[in-house]
Order: C-alpha cells, then structure tokens, then sequence
C-alpha cells in the first residue's frame, strides 16, 4: 500500500481519454480499468504501449512498474536506471551522495550537463556547484492562484524559478529518477510544486486547468509530430485566455546553422535538436494554442541565461554577455530575432474555439 497526496486524485485525469481516476492504494485506475503506478507518492502518468520521445521514458514506466531486471541495486533511492547517464556519471554520483558536505542534490550534480545546452559542462560533478542555478523566468508576476504547468522539467530548475514568482506549479517529466529529484529539492528549498511522471503528448490533467505552460529545452528536440501533439495538449489543458510560454531552437541562427552544417543537414533522429524557422512557429503555435509573438531567448548556443553568469567562467562568460547584449538589442531591433539561436514562442489561447 501507498500514500498519496489527495491533490493528486482531485486534478489528475487519465492521460489516455481524460476519464477521472480512483487511487486502489498502488496505483490511479481510470474508469475502463487503465491503471498508472504511483511510486512513494509520485504518480507515473506514462502510456504503456506508446512511443517515447526519450529512452528514459521506457525504463521510468519498468521501474515503476517493478521490473526487477532494470533496478540499478546499488542506490534504489536513485532510480540511477531513469536518468539517462553514463555508467561513469552514475558511479560518480554514487561517490557524490557520500559527501557530507554536498550543496546540492546528487542527481543535479551529475545531470547539470544537460541543463543548459553546454555551458555547464564545466560543472559535471559538482565541481564548484555551491548552489542549485536557478534561472530568472521571463513571465509577470503571477496573481492569485495562478497555476503554471512546467513541461519537462526535468530536476525542477525552471519550476522552482517559477514557484519562486509566485506560480503554484506543477512539472511534469518522463525521467522518473529527475522527477524524485525535482521533488527532493523542492521539499529542500521549502516550496509546495506539485511533481508528476508525464509524457507532454499526454497530458494527465483537466481540460482548461491552467493559466500559464511554460516549457524550456523540451520539445525542440521532439519530432514535428510530436512537438505538434505536444502543443494540442498544451492548448488543451490551458484555460481561454491563458498564455503558453515555450523555448524553441531557431533555424538561422549562427550557432544553429554550424549545427546544421556537421550533420550535413540530415534528417535528425532521436533526440536531435530539430530548427525550426519563425514562419514555421509562428503557424504550429496559432494553430494549436492562439496568436503567438516570438522574443528572442539567446544567440551562439542554446540554454545562456543572464542570470547563470555567476556560474560562467573565461570564455563561456564572454559568449553569455555577448549573447544577452544581442538579446536587449532585439528588442530596439526585432530584426536580429532572425539570427538568434533560441526563441520563446508566447501564444495566448483563444478566448473561443
């Protein structure tokens, strides 16, 4: 038998047909009998049967579901098999979780290479890791009762940013072992996120349930399909007038095109980076959500934050101010948007369908 917060029962939906669920004491079982495991409290919303977006999705819903034969037994609390690391990173997490005097949470340690495209490689292992780099989230200070959905977030970077404004915030992410850390974290730095295992294609909530969905280095790397079903589920889940806030890797940036360049300009597979031009956001966005504006994130990569340059050294440093000097300028001059690496596509949803 489990515990589980009765939040979770009131506001979840199954992801499949948006039909109510019960809590049987081990899992939310829908109406028709689909049944979604919940994990020390976290409910793990996964489709069974449906291609994942990323590998880790599989091994989150196998672990989850209590396959003996993925648990990685050295530190269960982990779930080392849902991270999506090297066995090289994991052994050097386990050493990590042995440090007395660690600032912050293991799985962060070892997984902050992949928080901010790679300028944080330099910080793989908690080396010179102080503090938890949470970014300034580009969204107005939320009113009263403002729910936010973060989508693939991942340790709960950019949810803690926005729990930070105010927000009331759920995050979702496939990676069950990021998610149990989004959810350390939060418990650690003492704000109330809501955190649920999910796929962004199958959003496990009520229609209308949101004001804000924000999302940050996710579905760039999806599909075109994938990243169109991502954004019906966004437009459905957001209440009319409500805004969807989404970063996006742009097609002519400089960055982007060198990118383009070494692959040849091949299809991508996999997780790949997929570019998309501002025509081509611009339409999936109003198409799905409502009239969309494009601002420019960053240039010469993707993932800089102004507000990460205390964490910045040498070159990196260099590119980051560059980087947020073109950013300020694009909006004298909307014209360098054409040129930056990263966009944020704001769509509002419409007030009818």
């Amino acid at each position: 038998m489990s515990v589980i917060d009765p939040w979770y029962v009131m506001n979840l939906v199954c992801p499949v047909d948006n039909s109510s669920l019960r809590f049987d004491g081990r899992a939310l079982v829908s109406v028709v009998g689909r049944s979604y495991p919940v994990v020390d409290g976290l409910p793990v919303m996964l489709v069974p049967g449906e291609r994942e977006t990323i590998g880790v999705a599989r091994m989150s819903l196998q672990r989850a579901l209590g396959d003996k034969l993925v648990i990685d037994r050295r530190a269960p609390e982990f779930y080392l098999e849902s991270l999506g690391i090297s066995d090289e990173e994991k052994a050097g997490l386990l050493e990590f979780a042995k440090r007395a005097d660690a600032a912050v949470d293991p799985v962060v340690a070892f997984m902050i290479g992949a928080t901010s495209g790679y300028a944080y490689k330099h910080l793989i292992g908690g080396v010179g890791l102080d503090t938890y780099p949470i970014p300034e989230i580009r969204l107005p200070p939320a009113g009263a009762a403002t729910r936010l959905l973060d989508v693939g977030c991942n340790w709960g970077r950019w949810s803690i940013a926005a729990a930070r404004k105010g927000y009331l915030v759920v995050g979702i992410d496939p990676a069950l072992g990021a998610v149990m850390a989004a959810r350390r974290i939060a418990r650690q730095t003492g704000l109330d996120i809501k955190y649920v295992v999910a796929d962004g294609r199958f959003l496990p909530f009520k229609d209308a349930s949101f004001d804000v969905a924000y999302s940050y280095s996710v579905l760039q790397h999806f599909s075109r399909q994938d990243a169109e079903r991502t954004l019906a589920a966004v437009g459905r889940v957001l209440k009319p007038g409500g805004l969807a806030a989404i970063q996006m890797a742009a097609k002519y940036g400089l960055r982007s095109l060198q990118h383009q360049i070494s692959r040849r300009f091949h299809p991508p597979v996999g997780f790949e980076v997929r570019y998309w031009t501002p025509a081509e956001l611009r339409e999936a966005f109003e198409r799905h959500i409502g009239p969309t504006s494009l601002r420019t994130d960053c240039y010469f990569g993707l993932g800089w934050q102004w507000s990460d340059r205390a964490f910045m050294r040498g070159r990196m440093k260099v590119i980051l101010i560059a980087s947020e000097i073109l950013r300020r300028g694009s909006d004298v001059a909307p014209a360098l948007r054409l040129v930056a690496d990263s966009l944020f596509c704001f769509a509002a949803k419409r007030l009818t369908s």
